[in-house]
């Protein structure tokens, strides 16, 4: 069986490509321009709908086909009968319940509303900082989507970061490639999001949102070396089966994508659009276009940092017991936390048995741990298996509760076809009738779910630092290209600490003593360049106790933002990312395996000096990657601050406010 079986996919004949805008026999579609007017944004709506989207006045792309299939024989898209036009112009403001990226959004856009015979709507969206457009539809009964179509048309010179799937079962841990448009071919599919680099420099990035009660999106090549990609999605799970105890393959699917309701908004497709590379961290235009809070009451979580034990595998030194899954090294765990200002630990794989979350390991007194925990003002998030917990989701989040838990890390559902989207929201539900947050493992990439229920604090989908226990692929490379791709979407369970830290050519995968590639400075960068308001400490606490400045930074770097800015990068080679918080602004900076000197105009901080504390990179750092210091100084704001980055190398600054300025 081909490892792209099950999807619906439907050629689109380039040649209505190349048709007109407008027909005089229905209304004009007026130009949708971005509230900044670099933006256009061109509907056509003759044999087919298309779309071509212009910036600065280049192509970005070129008219594109895009349709919905509505069984039976329905293709909403497809000689389109226009009724009505409508413009609208927004301008609000957001105020997120946790601040991944800033503490106040501005939602400003100008919106095209072209309404079709047959009952559906076109919406078209135009940000200053990107395109969106999605269907609706106005049916009275329940619809069986057989299909979507959505061919992007780009330019021949663009070259693409690709993160190549190789099946809809997957973890979406993929590497970026950086590959050539015109290199691809029908065998290549990626999920999102999609990165794209036009000639000119400017970027473009492919993605959802909204995502609900309907499966995720791909895109794969149309080949023949043609610059086209073409939407795919996974068709419905008609039959599954368990393979371990753990993971649910899709041994057949149904001849649909969704059934779902008639009256209804679909996901929004986003092409967002950036003049420098740093404008992709600081786009938040996913979360923008989210479904907004349904949650009433939401003080009772919190963002925070976790102290977590399955990456470091419970190697614990200088204590009297053996390390392990039992309680006396839970206990110790929950004291570190206590100890350090830590808001969670992580119970992960092991205290229950994976298929089975009431089958508990008679090492683990769970009662004893819930109550240490709780005189120490400690959460205990739960580890559980996707299966395991559908099989029993009421009882077993009803028992979470009472423990008295803070939340649950849900793992390896690998999929999102309609029925696991739809699993996502039930989770997000229960878990917030019950006052749990959510960290989804094994996961897709974030589409605004975060906005809807912001209880889901962070998610995986992303190639983390759990691969450096078997693999080399977690590069200082790597690193410094997931800022601009994957956190595209949205936060990302990266899970950074490693305090092991390898130089070039000095690392080896070595599952229960895993160590990183790069330099420590560049492991605690990511605490300020990687997004997440639900942070790991992934190493042992005996090697944080052992370095009592390196604690205090973790102890005290939020995980939350007032704001966000990118003082330079370049995707897969360097980035430096400033963010504040309250008073302070952290300043992180990452370069790939190569040494940098980096200029960093500090005009933004408005005072003529500033107190710093720096993490940087020892003089030794290019042979020994745990080489580090801290220094202190008095930094003068008027002129640019050169900084000097180690071969995978990091820089780290707090700025504290300093009185009298």
């Amino acid at each position: 069986m081909s490892p792209l079986s099950g999807l619906r996919r439907f050629s689109v004949c380039l040649c209505a490509l190349l048709l007109p805008v407008l027909t005089s026999a229905q209304p004009a579609i007026p130009v949708l321009r971005s509230p900044d007017a670099r933006t256009e944004v061109r509907v056509g709506a003759r044999d087919s709908l298309t779309i071509e989207i212009l910036h600065g006045g280049e192509t970005l792309l070129h008219q594109s086909t895009i349709a919905l299939h509505v069984a039976p024989g329905k293709s909403l898209g497809l000689a389109p009968v226009l009724r009505r036009a409508s413009t609208a112009r927004i301008s609000e403001t957001i105020v997120p319940v946790v601040a991944e990226k800033r503490k106040i959004i501005p939602d400003e856009y100008n919106q095209l509303t072209l309404q079709f015979a047959g009952n559906y709507n076109l919406v078209l969206r135009a940000y200053n900082d990107g395109v969106a457009y999605r269907f609706h539809t106005d049916f009275k009964d329940t619809i069986t989507v057989t299909g979507e179509d959505l061919t992007l048309h780009l330019s021949p010179g663009d070259s693409l970061w690709f993160p190549k799937e190789d099946s809809f079962l997957s973890h979406s841990e993929r590497s970026y490639a950086n590959i050539p448009a015109n290199t691809l071919e029908d065998t290549m599919m990626c999920c999102l999001p999609l990165i794209a680099a036009k000639q000119s420099g400017v970027k473009i990035a492919i993605t959802e949102a909204d995502l609900l009660d309907y499966p995720g999106l791909y895109l794969r090549g149309v080949g023949h070396g043609m610059p086209f990609l073409e939407s795919v999605l996974p068709a419905y799970p008609a039959e599954e089966r368990l393979v371990g105890d753990r993971t649910v393959q899709v041994t057949r699917r149904a001849p649909y994508i969704a059934r779902t309701r008639g009256t209804r908004d679909f996901p929004w497709r986003i092409v967002a659009i950036a003049d420098r590379d740093g404008a992709l961290i600081e786009n938040d235009i996913v979360y923008r276009l989210g479904s907004p809070n349904v949650l009433k009451e939401t003080s009772w979580f919190r963002p925070g940092k976790v102290a977590w034990e399955w990456w470091n595998a419970n190697n614990i030194a200088g204590v009297d017991f053996k390390s392990g899954i039992n309680t006396e090294t839970y206990s110790y765990y929950i004291d570190f936390a206590a100890q350090q200002g830590i808001e969670y630990v992580i119970f992960d794989e092991g205290w229950s048995t994976p298929g089975d979350l009431f089958a508990i390991d008679t090492a683990m007194n769970m009662d004893q741990l819930f109550a240490r925990a709780k005189q120490k003002g400690v959460g205990i998030i739960l580890w559980v298996t996707w299966n395991a917990l559908e099989d029993r989701m009421v009882e077993a989040l009803d028992r979470f509760a009472a423990w008295g838990a803070a939340g649950i890390k849900v793992d390896f559902m690998q999929r999102d076809d309609q029925k696991m989207v739809n699993y996502y929201e039930r989770v997000a539900r229960e878990a917030a009738r019950r006052r749990l947050l959510v960290d989804f493992h094994g996961s897709y990439k974030p589409t605004g779910l975060s906005r809807t229920y912001p209880n889901v604090l962070t998610r995986e989908g992303v190639k983390g630092l759990e691969h450096s226990k078997w693999s080399a692929d977690v590069t200082p490379a790597h690193d410094v290209t997931l800022p601009f791709t994957r956190m595209f979407a949205g936060a990302m369970d990266f899970t950074p600490g490693a305090t092991r830290n390898a130089a070039s050519g000095m690392f080896a995968p070595v599952f229960s003593q895993p160590m990183s590639q790069g330099t420590r400075c560049h492991q605690l960068a990511m605490y300020v360049v990687y997004e997440s308001p639900l942070q790991m400490l992934c190493d042992s606490p005996t090697n944080y106790l052992r370095e009592p400045e390196m604690m205090s930074f973790l102890r005290a770097v939020p995980t939350t933002w007032d704001e966000t800015r990118v003082l330079n990068g370049a995707i897969g080679k360097y980035v430096t990312v400033a963010r504040k918080h309250a008073d302070t602004w952290y300043i992180g900076a990452m370069t790939d395996w190569t040494q940098r000197e980096l200029e960093l105009d500090l005009s933004f901080l408005a005072r003529p000096t500033a107190e710093v504390t720096v993490l940087q990179d020892g003089i030794n750092a290019d042979r020994f990657g745990s080489d580090w210091k801290q220094q202190k100084m008095t930094i003068n704001i008027s002129s640019p601050l050169r900084i000097h980055l180690a071969p995978g190398g990091g820089w780290v600054a707090v700025v504290t406010p300093r009185t009298g300025n």
